[in-house]
């Protein structure tokens, strides 16, 4: 009876033991609305949770049509993490049966100063709800941001930002200041953008000058590219989301290819102002001379017919 009550037990050690040791060495899932939130935990507590994305860094998190496996995904949740404009949240949760807590992480994150803020309120909102101590990843993170932070505005300095006019999408607006660009027409969401306003924007950026159009790439090029063309400047489109491509892996290397590329903009502006300069110095010496051979012309008949005149006196 012993021996029977013996294997009883270790038969139920080897079917309880593998779940046990699953429940204990199993990750917490965070599930992020958007690259951001999930970059951000991924830098914070990679190794330490589950991270799953609903949104594609692609397409504006406002309008992006959920599917089945998001459903799915809240249900596994045990934190979920939004920042307050995302409209289909709360039917996902509401269809999952989720009991996780929702935490708004609020407000614009495309600036340094701003994304520490968003870091730091993660790392709370991971330590409130799961325990997780994360002040020393928390430090190593606003460290670098703060370096990047340093590399951006030496970079502005150095490719000669400041001051420069251009027209801005309204999402990368914050972005575009903080380099130190001189904004002279701002637009919406495409959208929601008026023909008079169009009229507006453009009639602004004609009289100021503008050097850029820059695009909110989420949201749409095809206005801005419209009016880079009626201005008669360079359209470029930046990024709100990592994960666009593989080496954007959070929002500081966002922030250095954003910048990147306005100075690759930039650079194009100026030499594409470099050719209309040369060509209209071409057409005033093309005249000049016309002027000139008209002159001379001129001047020649006028001394034959004066020699003329002379020899018959």
């Amino acid at each position: 009876m012993r021996r029977d009550l013996l294997l009883l037990i270790l038969t139920a050690a080897l079917i309880v033991s593998p779940l046990t040791v699953a429940q204990e060495t199993e990750k917490p899932v965070v599930v992020c609305t958007t690259t951001v939130l999930a970059s951000i935990v991924k830098d914070l507590a990679g190794d330490l949770v589950t991270v799953e994305v609903i949104a594609s860094p692609a397409v504006c998190p406002a309008h992006y049509d959920v599917r089945p496996s998001d459903v799915e995904a809240f249900r596994k949740a045990d934190l979920i993490l939004m920042h307050g404009f995302e409209p289909w949240v709360e039917s996902l949760k509401e269809a999952s049966g989720s009991k996780a807590p929702v935490v708004k992480i609020k407000g614009p994150w495309n600036t340094p100063p701003l994304l520490k803020s968003k870091y730091t309120e993660v790392a709370n909102a991971l330590k409130q709800y799961l325990g997780l101590d994360l002040s020393e990843r928390l430090s190593k993170c606003l460290k670098a941001i703060d370096e990047v932070d340093s590399y951006l505005k030496n970079y502005a300095q150095e490719k000669g930002f400041t001051g420069r006019p251009v027209v801005c999408m309204l999402w990368q607006k914050m972005f575009i200041s903080y380099l130190g660009f001189k904004i002279v027409a701002v637009y919406g969401p495409p959208e929601k953008v008026s023909a008079k306003q169009y009229e507006d924007i453009v009639k602004n950026a004609t009289k100021a000058k503008a050097l850029l159009v820059i695009d909110n790439m989420q949201s749409g090029e095809d206005l801005g590219k419209k009016i880079a063309s009626e201005v008669g400047c360079v359209q470029v489109a930046l990024s709100n989301f990592p994960w666009t491509s593989p080496e954007l892996t959070n929002m500081t290397q966002v922030m250095k290819w954003n910048t990147e590329k306005l100075a690759k903009a930039l650079e194009e502006a100026e030499l594409r102002g470099e050719i209309v300069e040369l060509k209209r110095e071409i057409e005033f010496w093309k005249t000049t001379t016309a002027v000139s051979a008209v002159v001379a012309a001129v001047f020649v008949i006028t001394t034959a017919l004066l020699a003329v005149k002379t020899r018959k006196q």
